[in-house]
C-alpha cells in the first residue's frame, strides 16, 4: 500500500500532529481577534461619536482607517515571513495589533484613534499573510483546505464573541474596556507562538540545508529597490497610494474620490507588475481583481445587514443581535465545511460549486419578512455557503505562489483586493437610492457572486497568465516541481521569474 493510501486509512485528525494542532490554535486565536475588532469598532461607533463629538463621516472613517495600511502591512510583514521565517512575522503582526488595540482604548480624540486604527490595519494584514502561510505550510498537504477553513472560522467566531461581550461590558464599563479586553487573546497568542517550530515548507526550502548551512534568504521586494531610480519611483508610488487612500477614507478627500481611486489603482497595479515580474504580473493583477470581487459580493451584507434589519424589518437591537448570531455561526460552520469540501473536490471546484449553491438562498433571504426564525435559517444557509467558502480563500491564493515569495504575495494580493470591503458598503448604499436596501443587497450579492464563480471556476487568473508563461504551475501548496523548489531564493529565483 502506498504512503498516501495508508494515510487515507488513518482518520484525518490523527494525521495532524500535536505540534500542528498547536500551530492552528495559536493562529486561530489571532483570527478570533481580527473578527472581534472588526465588529467591535462598528458596535462602539455611537459611543465614540458621542464622546469625541464626531460627524457620521468621521465615525465611518474610523472603520475604513484600517484599510489604508492593510496593503502595505500585508506586503511588508509577508516579506518578513519570506525572508526570516513565518513565525517571527506572526509574532510581529500580533505585537502591532496589540499596540493598536491598546492604544485605541487610550485614545483621547479622533486623530489618536485614527492612528491606532492604522496600526491595527497593518497588524491585521500581516496576521493574515503570516498565519495563513504558517498553518498551510505546517499541516499535511492533503489536509490544507481543512487547515485554511478552520483558521478563517476564527474570524466569524470573533464577530459573534464581540456582539456578546458588547452587551455586558459597554453599558457597565464603557467602550474603552472593549479594547482593553481585546488584549487578552493577544497575550495568549503570543504565549503560544513563542515556542512554535518554523513552518515545515519554509524550513525545508529556505531555512538551513541538511549540513546546517544557512541558504541565501529570499528578498521579495528586490524588484522594487534593486536600482536607485526604481527605488525612488516606488517610494513615491507608495507614498502617493497611502495619501490617496487616506483622503478617500476621510472627509478630506470629499469631491475627489474618483481621481484619487484611479491614482491608487494605478500605483497598486504598478507594484503588482513589478512584484510579479515579466512572467507573473498578469497573475498578480487577476488575483487582485478576484479578491476585490469576492469582497464586493460578501461585505455589503456583512456591513449593512444590521441596518437592513433595523430600518426595513423594524427589528429591535436584541432581535438584530439574535439574527447576527445566525449569521456569525453560519459563516463559522461554512468555513469548516469548506475545508472538508475543498480537500474532497479540490480547492477551485469546491469554491465554485459552493458559491453556485449559495445563489439559491440570496433572494429568499431578503424576501423573508414575517418570520425571524425563518430569516435566521435562510441567512445561516446563505452565509455558510457564500461567506463560509472564504475559509479556503487563503489556500486558493497561496497555491499560486512558490514558498520564497508566498507570504509577501499573499499579503499584497489579498489586502489590495480587500479594498473591495471598503467600497462594498458604499456601493450597496448607493444602489439603495433607487430601490430598497434589501433588494440592492440581493442584486449586488447575486451578480458579484456570479463573477467570482466564473473567475475561480474557470481558473481565469492562471489561464490568463499562461498566455505569457505557458509553464505557470498548478497548485504549489500541493505539489511543487523540483526546478521551482530549487530556485526559491537569491539570484536563481530572480532570474527564473524575470525580476532582474
Amino acid at each position: 500500500m502506498s504512503a498516501q493510501g495508508a494515510a487515507q486509512k488513518i482518520r484525518w485528525y490523527r494525521q495532524v500532529s500535536r505540534q500542528q494542532w498547536k500551530a492552528m490554535a495559536a493562529s486561530w486565536i489571532g483570527y478570533v481577534l481580527d473578527g472581534f475588532d472588526f465588529v467591535l469598532i462598528t458596535l462602539v461607533l455611537t459611543e465614540i461619536s458621542d464622546e469625541f463629538g464626531l460627524s457620521t463621516v468621521q465615525a465611518a472613517s474610523l472603520v475604513s482607517a484600517a484599510f489604508i495600511t492593510r496593503w502595505i502591512g500585508g506586503a511588508l510583514l509577508g516579506a518578513m515571513g519570506d525572508r526570516y521565517g513565518r513565525r517571527i512575522a506572526m509574532v510581529t503582526s500580533i505585537v502591532l495589533f496589540s499596540v493598536g488595540t491598546f492604544a485605541s482604548g487610550l485614545a483621547w480624540n479622533y486623530l489618536s484613534l485614527f492612528a491606532a486604527r492604522l496600526l491595527i490595519g497593518a497588524g491585521m494584514a500581516g496576521e493574515y499573510s503570516a498565519s495563513a502561510t504558517y498553518v498551510l505550510e505546517s499541516w499535511p498537504k492533503r489536509l490544507r483546505n481543512r487547515a485554511s477553513g478552520f483558521l478563517i472560522s476564527g474570524f466569524a467566531f470573533g464577530s459573534v464573541l464581540a456582539a456578546e461581550v458588547y452587551k455586558w461590558v459597554v453599558p457597565a464599563l464603557g467602550w474603552r474596556w472593549m479594547f482593553f479586553i481585546g488584549i487578552l487573546p493577544i497575550a495568549a497568542a503570543l504565549w503560544l507562538r513563542r515556542v512554535l517550530p518554523e513552518a515545515e515548507d519554509w524550513a525545508e526550502q529556505v531555512g538551513a540545508d541538511a549540513s546546517g548551512e544557512q541558504r541565501e534568504r529570499p528578498n521579495p521586494f528586490r524588484p522594487l529597490f534593486d536600482q536607485r531610480r526604481k527605488a525612488t519611483v516606488n517610494t513615491v508610488l507608495a507614498a502617493a497610494a497611502s495619501v490617496a487612500l487616506f483622503l478617500i477614507f476621510t472627509p478630506y478627500g470629499e469631491g475627489a474620490v474618483l481621481p484619487l481611486a484611479l491614482l491608487t489603482a494605478g500605483c497598486l497595479i504598478a507594484f503588482a507588475a513589478q512584484l510579479g515580474g515579466r512572467k507573473a504580473w498578469v497573475l498578480y493583477v487577476a488575483l487582485m481583481v478576484t479578491v476585490f470581487c469576492a469582497f464586493l459580493y460578501s461585505w455589503p451584507i456583512q456591513a449593512l445587514l444590521p441596518t437592513y434589519l433595523k430600518t426595513e424589518l423594524g427589528y429591535s437591537p436584541d432581535q438584530v443581535t439574535d439574527v447576527m448570531y445566525y449569521a456569525g455561526f453560519g459563516t463559522m460552520f461554512g468555513c469548516c465545511l469548506a475545508g472538508f469540501v475543498g480537500d474532497w473536490l479540490g480547492t477551485r471546484k469546491a469554491y465554485a460549486f459552493t458559491l453556485l449553491a449559495s445563489l439559491a438562498f440570496i433572494f429568499p433571504v431578503f424576501a423573508m419578512k414575517d418570520s425571524m426564525f425563518g430569516l435566521g435559517v435562510l441567512l445561516f444557509a446563505m452565509l455558510a455557503l457564500g461567506q463560509g467558502i472564504s475559509g479556503i480563500l487563503p489556500k486558493y491564493i497561496a497555491g499560486h505562489f512558490p514558498v520564497a515569495k508566498r507570504a509577501a504575495s499573499l499579503g499584497f494580493v489579498y489586502n489590495v483586493g480587500a479594498l473591495g470591503g471598503a467600497v462594498a458598503p458604499v456601493l450597496g448604499a448607493h444602489l439603495a437610492g433607487g430601490m430598497s436596501l434589501g433588494r440592492s443587497l440581493a442584486v449586488l450579492a447575486f451578480s458579484l457572486t456570479l463573477v467570482v464563480i466564473l473567475l475561480v471556476g474557470f481558473d481565469v487568473p492562471r489561464r490568463l497568465n499562461r498566455l505569457i508563461d505557458p509553464d505557470t504551475p498548478d497548485d504549489q501548496l500541493i505539489e511543487e516541481s523540483a526546478p521551482r523548489a530549487a530556485a526559491v531564493s537569491g539570484r536563481q529565483y530572480a532570474a527564473t521569474h524575470g525580476e532582474a
